[in-house]
C-alpha cells in the first residue's frame, strides 16, 4: 500500500509541488501558524534519505578524490558565482540576488541518487558526493551566507550552524549508523515505509514556506515573471555545465550521469527552511520557485544522459 502510494507520488510531484505553493499562497494565514513545523519536518526528510547511505561511501573518496572534490567547488563556488552574475544582471535587487545564490549553494539533493540509478551511473560516487557534501555542510552554508550577505543583513551565525546540524548533520548521521547496524537492512523495509510520508513533508514545506512569499505572488507581475525564468535558466544551465564537464575531462557516461545530477539537483527544501528563518521575505522567492523544476528538469536530462549514452558507446566499444 504504502509502496503503492510512493510511486503514484513520484510520478505527482512535478504537480503536486507547484500546487502546494499555490495552495501555500492561498490559504498563508495557515502557513504562517504550521511554520514551526518545518525544521521538525526537514530533519524527517533528512533521516528517511539517509538510511540508504552508509559510511563505506567515504572509500570511494581514495578513489575519486579529485572528482568529488570538483562537484563540491561546482556546487559552492562556480554555481553561486554564476547565479550572482546572471541575477545581478537581470535585476537590480540585493534581496533577489541573495536568494538566487542561496538556491544553488544549498547541498547536492538526496533524491539525486534516485536519478542516478534510473541513468545507470555511479552509484557509489554518487553516495559518496551526497554523503561529503551534506556533512560539509554546516561549515559551507554559512561561510557562503557570510561571504554573500556580508554586513547587509544581519545572520545569527551561531543559530544557522545549530540549525543545520540539527537538521542535516544529526539525522544523516542517525540514518546511516542504522543502515550500518542492520547491514542494508533497514533501507529495504523501514526506509521504503517512509518515502511517501518523506515526499507528503515536502510538499507540506513548501506550503508553509509559501506563506512567506505570499505577498509577493498574488499580483503577477514582469518581475515575478522574470524571477521564474531566470530560476529556471539558472537550474537548466547547471545540468548543462555538468554534461560539458563531465564529457571534457572524463568522457565517460557512467561519470558523466553521476555529475549531472549530483551537481543539478539540489536540497532545496533546506534552503527554503533558511531564506524563510534568517533572511527578508523576497530573498525566499527564488529558493521555492526553485522547487517547481527540480523533478521536471532531472527528467528530461535523463533522456539528455540516455542519448549521450548511446552515442559515446559506440566509440568506447571501437
Amino acid at each position: 500500500m504504502l509502496e503503492i502510494l510512493n510511486k503514484r507520488l513520484t510520478k505527482l510531484m512535478p504537480i503536486l509541488t507547484p500546487l502546494s505553493l499555490v495552495l501555500g499562497v492561498i490559504f498563508e494565514d495557515i502557513g504562517a501558524q504550521l511554520a514551526f513545523l518545518v525544521a521538525w519536518l526537514f530533519a524527517f526528510m533528512t533521516f528517511a534519505g539517509s538510511l540508504s547511505l552508509d559510511f563505506q561511501a567515504l572509500k570511494v573518496f581514495t578513489r575519486y578524490p579529485y572528482m568529488i572534490l570538483l562537484t563540491i567547488i561546482g556546487l559552492h563556488v562556480i554555481m553561486p558565482l554564476w547565479a550572482y552574475f546572471v541575477s545581478t544582471v537581470v535585476f537590480h535587487d540585493e534581496l533577489l540576488t541573495f536568494g538566487f545564490i542561496l538556491s544553488v549553494a544549498v547541498p547536492t539533493g538526496v533524491t539525486s541518487f534516485i536519478w542516478v540509478s534510473i541513468s545507470r551511473g555511479n552509484k557509489a560516487l554518487c553516495l559518496s558526493i551526497i554523503l561529503v557534501d551534506t556533512l560539509l555542510a554546516p561549515l559551507v552554508m554559512p561561510a557562503i551566507v557570510h561571504l554573500v550577505v556580508g554586513k547587509a543583513i544581519d545572520i545569527n551565525m551561531s543559530s544557522l550552524i545549530v540549525d543545520l546540524v540539527w537538521m542535516v548533520v544529526i539525522p544523516s548521521v542517525l540514518g546511516m549508523l542504522l543502515n550500518e547496524y542492520t547491514h542494508g537492512r533497514i533501507e529495504n523495509t523501514l526506509g521504503k515505509k517512509l518515502a511517501p510520508f518523506s515526499k507528503l513533508s515536502l510538499f507540506l514545506i513548501v506550503f508553509i514556506n509559501s506563506s512567506v512569499i505570499a505577498p509577493y505572488v498574488k499580483d503577477i507581475s514582469w518581475e515575478l515573471v522574470s524571477i521564474i525564468v531566470v530560476v529556471f535558466f539558472i537550474a537548466v544551465s547547471g545540468y548543462f555545465l555538468w554534461l560539458l564537464l563531465g564529457h571534457f575531462i572524463w568522457r565517460d557516461p557512467e561519470i558523466v550521469s553521476t555529475l549531472v545530477f549530483t551537481g543539478g539537483m539540489r536540497n532545496i527544501a533546506i534552503g527554503v527552511v533558511i531564506a524563510s528563518s534568517y533572511f527578508p521575505p523576497k530573498v525566499a522567492m527564488p529558493v521555492v520557485f526553485g522547487m517547481l523544476f527540480q523533478q521536471i528538469i532531472a527528467s528530461q536530462f535523463s533522456r539528455i544522459v540516455e542519448k549521450y549514452r548511446q552515442r559515446m558507446t559506440p566509440a568506447d566499444n571501437a
